[in-house]
């Protein structure tokens, strides 16, 4: 059934990857961004097969740690490091790879929201596999705002039309 939630769940993760090699991709003059984004792809198949498996430990499949969720924190904070404070909501867009960061971001929350439902409806899925996929979804939003620093592309920042 290929609207089973599982399905759904590991085929957004599916969808992540395609989006995730689209950006690695557009950032071909960056070597360690594209490094990064090759470990990604790993991860996100290693998730894929994790919900795949339905749980059967007896498959050989590789696992998500918590070092892998805090490698990606660590790369968060490095490039947060770098940049200015937030104060503002701000607009996707500037660029075509800063939106292409948005989509997988967007892509990454959806699919969180597949494997939460999962967990709801009983499936068994290791918090592991949850935590970095929150994780990734924030590491995409920075990733986006420190190519438009690189770029030196200025945030729009949202600014609410009130009638």
């Amino acid at each position: 059934m290929k609207n089973h939630p599982r399905i759904e769940a590991y085929g957004t993760i599916d969808e992540l990857m395609a989006h995730t090699a689209l950006l690695m991709d557009m950032l071909k003059d960056d070597a360690d961004d594209r490094g990064f984004l090759l470990w990604i792809l790993d991860r996100l198949m290693t998730a894929s097969s994790i919900l795949a498996s339905e749980g059967d430990v007896s498959k050989k499949i590789p696992k998500i740690s918590s070092n892998d969720t805090k490698y990606i924190e660590g790369r968060i904070d490095e490039m947060d490091s770098e940049l200015e404070a937030m104060n503002h909501f701000i607009l996707p867009g500037g660029h075509l790879t800063t939106s292409q960061c948005h989509v997988a971001r967007t892509v990454c929350r959806r699919a969180e929201r597949k494997i939460a439902g999962l967990v709801v409806e009983g499936f068994d899925v290791p918090e592991e596999v949850i935590s970095f996929i929150n994780r990734l979804s924030d590491y995409f939003f920075v990733l986006s705002r420190k190519i438009k620093k690189d770029l030196k592309i200025s945030s729009k920042i949202w600014l609410p039309i009130v009638d």
